[in-house]
């Protein structure tokens, strides 16, 4: 039997919003939950997953490995063009 007056009070209809709309109801301490990703809109989960590459970063690394066409294929990935010595 839990001690009286320590635990927080149980909601367990606790109503998940997502951008303004009721997605889910679960039980929590809390009587609403304000979200901004659930399982209904990750990218994982919908199937829309796509890559933010907004420094070139994913560009970059298949050059550097040789995956990509075009690209550089030295082990060195056009790194400035200098090898160490």
């Amino acid at each position: 039997m839990p001690k009286p007056d320590i635990h927080p009070k149980w909601y367990p209809e606790a109503k998940v919003y997502c951008n303004g709309q009721v997605v889910m109801t679960v039980g929590s301490t809390q009587p609403e939950l304000h979200v901004d990703v659930w399982s209904g809109n990750h990218p994982f989960f919908t199937g829309t997953q796509k890559i933010i590459d907004t420094e070139g970063r994913v560009e970059r690394f298949l050059r550097k490995y040789g995956m990509l066409e075009g690209g550089d294929q030295s082990p060195a990935g056009g790194a400035g063009g200098k090898k160490k010595r």
